[in-house]
């Protein structure tokens, strides 16, 4: 009776229906299944909550219509049409553009979300104005809103191409707004609770949470996800569309496995909005109980996770090397980084898992990367070299990097030990010939950083040396990153 069409808001609506029934295979679904949803449907659409609810996703439909407000008969009769149209015997001679099953009736916007209003032929077959669709299709459309979340005042609907993902989405949501419902109306609210995450956050936070419960996760493949945030109101209906491609994807999933979780889960943790500064109380005020801590609505982490691959150096140099973002509102947790307190969250596996996930980057690259961040570790732990910490991590001219490297390897060399860095790597981390840069050369020393630091952490060198990092950090917030290695 269902089946999956590639179309979001189909789909989506479909996976609503089989979360609503408790089956993921969509072969599965019934009549019996069907007419379960719809009369749920039938009993609360025309009532508030979920009728002030859906006025974002069918406005003037007969659910919602304000004229119908003094007329409750009309609302059922049109709730009946709507919902119970896959039951009609009548068929239309066109096929439903979702199922290619003969279509019941012809749908307009208040039907279908972002279609045009009935008076409109466009982009409509055979130049008829309408979109013809099956009853079961139909249904499908009406069940969307209840397997959305709603935010920011629009419905946020998540589809992917793997559809075990889809309904794992529409489920939760379900799940929260059925949740919403009951407690609406044992307050006995006309409006749910409407989610307060940003966008981002609420996608990221519910797509790790919804793997996080996954029984086969390991056998899970990789896909790709769209999520559409949409409003069908008024004279201003509009969808933004947010893209989470393969590879990003592929790095979030692994990223909460068992191997990472631990390191992953501390810098998302970290990346929460900060509480608001406090401010000085009235006498009145001390004596007054403390509200209830809400919990913040952005995670900076989730946000900037829709800025990759583009973003990727600075993602890298924020979370995984902890700098501070200098531009930062107040409340955001990104401007208070420092490697002066953090250097424990700074993590090479991570890393390394970003680089092959995300970026793509080459094997032979990632492991000359790491043998030289080994190295250089080993150097400046070895030989105290507090100074060639500092000037390597603030430097900001390729030309004073290769001097800084090359004056540390003759150094090296000079005591009888073998050289940090060989031509062949150096060529393969920082240059495309000799004497040309890499556009990334920046990217590269970050890198190593990473590297380096995790390992000065874990061979205590920095419990030693904590005037490094204060410089580093002194340094770094005065906007002094320019230094020369001949000084």
């Amino acid at each position: 009776m269902l089946k999956i069409t590639g179309h979001p808001f189909a789909d989506i609506g479909a996976a609503t229906i089989a979360a609503f029934v408790n089956k993921r295979d969509l072969a599965a679904i019934t009549a019996a299944d069907l007419k379960k949803v719809a009369k749920f449907l039938k009993e609360n659409y025309v009532i508030d909550p979920l009728k002030s609810f859906l006025t974002v996703a069918f406005p003037n439909s007969g659910f919602t219509n304000p004229a119908f407000e003094k007329n409750p008969g009309k609302r059922i009769e049109y709730a009946d049409q709507v919902l119970f149209a896959y039951e009609s015997k009548e068929h239309l001679e066109a096929r439903c553009v979702f199922l290619g099953t003969l279509a019941v009736t012809k749908t307009f916007r208040q039907h279908v979300p972002l279609l045009t209003g009935e008076d409109v032929i466009n982009f409509h077959p055979y130049g008829e104005a309408g979109l013809p669709l099956s009853g079961e299709a139909l249904l499908c459309i009406q069940a969307l809103p209840l397997g959305c979340a709603k935010c920011a005042g629009r419905l946020l609907a998540v589809h992917s191409d793997r559809f075990d993902l889809t309904f794992d989405f529409a489920a939760e949501f379900l799940r929260n707004n059925r949740r919403a419902l009951d407690l609406a109306q044992k307050a006995k609210s006309k409006k749910l609770e409407e989610k307060k995450y940003g966008m981002g956050t609420l996608l990221i936070d519910t797509l790790l949470h919804v793997e996080r419960n996954r029984n086969n996760f390991e056998e899970a493949a990789p896909a790709s996800l769209t999520a559409y945030h949409f409003t069908n109101f008024g004279q201003n209906p509009a969808v933004d569309i947010y893209h989470l491609p393969l590879e990003i994807m592929d790095f979030l999933q692994t990223a909460i496995n068992a191997e990472y979780h631990a390191e992953w889960a501390e810098i998302a943790r970290r990346a929460w909005l900060l509480p608001p500064t406090a401010k000085k109380k009235s006498a009145k005020a001390k004596t007054e109980a403390a509200p209830a801590k809400e919990k913040p609505q952005r995670n900076m982490l989730y946000e900037d996770i829709f800025k990759l691959p583009a973003n990727a150096r600075h993602f890298l140099r924020t979370y995984f090397l902890r700098t501070a973002y200098r531009f930062a509102r107040e409340d955001d947790p990104r401007k208070t980084y420092s490697l002066k307190n953090e250097t424990a969250l700074v993590s090479w596996k991570l890393t390394e898992l970003f680089l092959k996930k995300v970026m793509h980057m080459d094997k032979t690259r990632i492991g000359h990367l790491r043998e030289l961040g080994d190295r250089l570790a080993q150097y400046v732990s070895g030989q105290n070299e507090r100074r060639f910490f500092t000037h390597f991590f603030l430097v900001n001219r390729y030309g004073y990097l290769r001097n800084l490297l090359i004056k540390a390897n003759t150094n090296e060399v000079k005591r009888g030990n073998p050289p940090l860095i060989t031509f062949d790597q150096f060529i393969e981390i920082f240059e495309e010939g000799e004497d040309l840069a890499r556009p990334d050369w920046g990217l590269a020393r970050d890198l190593v950083l990473i590297r380096m630091v995790e390992q000065l952490h874990a061979h205590n060198w920095f419990a030693q040396n904590q005037e490094a990092l204060e410089e580093v950090s002194q340094l770094a917030e005065n906007e002094k990153t320019v230094i020369a290695s001949q000084e």
